[in-house]
């Protein structure tokens, strides 16, 4: 587990217990940890798929793509001018 979600599980058990300390209601401190639980699951998941999508990034950017048919050099798609063939295309 990581800090973020270390400091993210103590805050979500800390904060009840103070709310209880400070006289509000057993239910009232269960709303706001179920909803501090809500809210780290949710930055988890968000943390971890941002992580999957940078991977993935660098993955891309270490073998670049080559274009549908792999071919590469001037003149390799179509419509592409030709040395010596005359017309000025506007």
């Amino acid at each position: 587990m990581s800090d973020v979600v270390r400091w993210a599980v103590f805050s979500c058990v800390l904060v009840p217990v103070v709310l209880l300390m400070c006289g509000q209601s057993f239910g009232g401190a269960a709303g706001c940890a179920a909803g501090l639980v809500a809210v780290t699951c949710a930055c988890r998941a968000l943390l971890r798929q941002a992580e999957r999508g940078a991977g993935r990034s660098w993955a891309e950017q270490a073998a670049p793509h080559r274009g549908r048919h792999g071919r590469t050099g001037n003149g390799s798609h179509r419509g592409a001018r030709h040395p010596g063939s005359g017309t000025a295309l506007d």
